[in-house]
């Protein structure tokens, strides 16, 4: 790694920026049983949570993709930590004080999902941006810290439950919220890069012009759906499909999901050299394709666990593959393309949990059948990988 040193703080803060995401996109999630028993809250509008998070991380990368590169990375991940940080601790006032309480909650995680959008669009980019070798595996270390914080989340909050009761998770929202909030240092002072040179990146318009964008942002949708509907629904699914305790379910369920995810980026992160990218990533989409299958018609629950569990790891490579991918043979994408294939991933992390939850509901409640809903998206990513992989070898970039 050159220039180690000058840069560690960087990755730092973009290490704990990915913690910041995973504390915004799964601690909500843990309490949806909790919701739905306590203020009646469906499974129509469980879901709902996770539809508004990524629906507003989508606005996010939108409107990334057009101003980060005017206003500056600094300032507009500064403002990541600070909107992330408010909307967290939010959640433990603003409800309480709406006479809908989920209307409250809706207007928290709008609040904390800019933040983690704007996370999502700048973090990848600034270490790209840093003169790091062997920038894919760089890439998927840095990711696995999404996963590395989703398991603290889920382990934490989890022992938190069990030591003080599910009646304090508002505490807990403060205590979350201090990451961010602390972050905001590290990104002040370090050293941030731009990613291209001004005026070289491409715009919007060539980059929707461009036949292989469109394939890549087709791939990065159905990353970001293989990965969510899974990570969404793996606790309620845990807990009510397949009858175990709230506390075994989050540990076995979105716990081993997360651990499972993040050894699969941790590994790629240190052998990925040795291993063939796109056929890492099509292996990963069938051992998908099983898991969603495993977990969906099994009606064990250890088995049923082991398909969550094992979906983590299948689905690790996806995201940061995607944009390792993207970043080697569109080098010119700049901020503009990075934005744009957030946005596909949100995109996917917006369709996947929406299509669990509300089919889930039209066939009674069964989450069973709705994991099954999902099985399309590993599906169609293998078709896309391995038609990336072809045009990779044939040097045809259109």
């Amino acid at each position: 790694m050159k220039s180690g040193n000058k840069y560690r703080r960087t990755l730092i803060a973009c290490y704990m920026g990915f913690i910041t995401q995973a504390i915004c996109a799964n601690f909500a999630p843990l309490l949806y049983v909790t919701f739905y028993k306590t203020y009646g809250i469906s499974l129509s509008r469980l879901a709902l949570i996770s539809t508004v998070y990524f629906f507003t991380q989508l606005i996010t990368d939108y409107l990334c993709a057009k101003v980060v590169d005017r206003l500056g990375y600094r300032p507009c991940i500064l403002a990541s930590c600070v909107t992330s940080g408010l909307g967290m601790m939010g959640l433990a006032v603003v409800p309480g004080m709406m006479p809908d309480p989920f209307a409250g909650i809706l207007i928290c995680v709008v609040l904390y999902a800019i933040g983690a959008g704007l996370i999502e669009v700048l973090v990848s980019p600034i270490v790209e941006a840093c003169p790091f070798d062997n920038k894919d595996m760089v890439m998927s270390t840095l990711h696995s810290f999404y996963c590395w914080g989703s398991a603290a989340v889920i382990l934490g909050s989890t022992a938190f439950f069990a030591l003080f009761g599910l009646n304090h998770w508002k505490i807990l929202a403060v205590v979350w919220a201090l990451v961010p909030l602390l972050n905001i240092f590290n990104f002040a002072v370090c050293p941030i890069e731009t990613l291209t040179e001004d005026g070289k990146g491409m715009t919007i318009r060539e980059l929707l012009g461009s036949r292989l964008f469109w394939l890549l942002l087709v791939l990065m949708v159905c990353a970001g759906a293989s990965e969510i509907a899974m990570a969404q629904w793996a606790s309620a699914f845990a807990e009510s499909a397949l009858g175990v305790s709230k506390t075994l379910g989050d540990i076995a369920g979105p716990t081993g999901f997360a651990i499972a995810m993040a050894l699969s980026r941790t590994l790629y992160g240190k052998f990925g050299e040795k291993v063939d990218l796109t056929a890492f990533m099509a292996g990963s989409g069938i051992l998908c394709l099983f898991c969603y299958l495993l977990a969906g018609l099994s009606r064990n629950p250890m088995a049923g666990l082991i398909g969550c569990a094992l979906c983590g790891f299948s689905v690790g490579i996806m995201w940061p593959g995607s944009i390792s991918i993207s970043s080697q043979i569109m080098p010119r994408g700049g901020t503009a393309m990075f934005a744009m294939l957030a946005l596909g991933g949100d995109l996917g992390g917006t369709l996947g949990p929406s299509i669990v939850g509300n089919i889930s509901q039209q066939f009674g409640n069964d989450l069973h059948i709705g994991v099954l809903s999902a099985i399309g998206f590993p599906v169609v990513l293998v078709i896309c990988v391995l038609i990336v992989r072809r045009m990779r070898r044939r040097q045809v970039y259109a």
